[in-house]
């Protein structure tokens, strides 16, 4: 495993997600968005659970989970787009942004992840993520919790969602620089740029939605 084989393998998976994500964007009609949306989340959940527990991580899964994720993130943009035009583009710009910002600091800063930090960040993830799947189901019978909205009013327990879902995206970022940099330094086997490339992926993806929604709360 090497620096070049992560970007590569970054590159392929993010770059697979960006084509199919466009293609969804511009070939999905509006009266089938929202089912691409129920049906490409369900599968790319159950995507990333059989990806992130085994223990080769399978080249083949992670560019379908790609591919999947990519139906998602161009219907889910579609409908935001069409809601608050030019706010994709934003949301783009600084998901990488931010990223980038975030791997200066753990370069530049040398911030060390330390046992406690990743405990910390992993269970505070699976909370939120647990939030979110209850939240999904509830919805799903029409109960709303205000957690998450899109278009009308916003309530201040959806904007304090996403803007944990932001910070927690850039720690986990942290953690996927700090498994690259481990990695690297173990030399472990080459196919593990592809585990890195997945985890990458999949963090890039939820700061991505989680700053489409903010920036489109300040909007309303």
């Amino acid at each position: 495993m090497t620096i070049d084989d992560v970007i590569t393998k970054t590159a392929i998976t993010l770059g697979g997600l960006m084509l199919v994500a466009g293609a969804a964007y511009v070939l999905t009609p509006m009266r089938w968005v929202y089912p691409a949306l129920i049906v490409s989340g369900l599968v790319g959940f159950v995507a990333v659970m059989i990806v992130s527990f085994r223990r080769v991580v399978n080249p083949a899964l992670v560019l379908v989970y790609a591919a999947i994720e990519g139906v998602f993130i161009g219907a889910f943009s579609k409908v935001f787009e069409y809601l608050y035009p030019g706010i994709v583009t934003q949301a783009v710009l600084g998901t990488f942004v931010a990223a980038g910002v975030t791997l200066a600091a753990y370069k530049y800063f040398r911030i060390k992840v330390t046992s406690r930090f990743r405990q910390v960040v992993v269970i505070s993830t699976l909370a939120f993520a647990g939030v979110m799947l209850v939240n999904f189901v509830l919805a799903m019978f029409g109960v709303n919790l205000g957690i998450r909205t899109v278009g009308g009013g916003v309530s201040m327990l959806a904007i304090a969602a996403s803007a944990i879902g932001v910070v927690l995206a850039v720690l986990n970022l942290i953690l996927d620089f700090d498994y690259v940099e481990q990695g690297v330094r173990m030399q472990a086997p080459a196919s593990e740029s592809w585990r890195a490339a997945f985890g990458l992926t999949v963090t890039m993806v939820w700061l991505y939605t989680e700053l489409l929604r903010i920036l489109s709360y300040l909007r309303r």
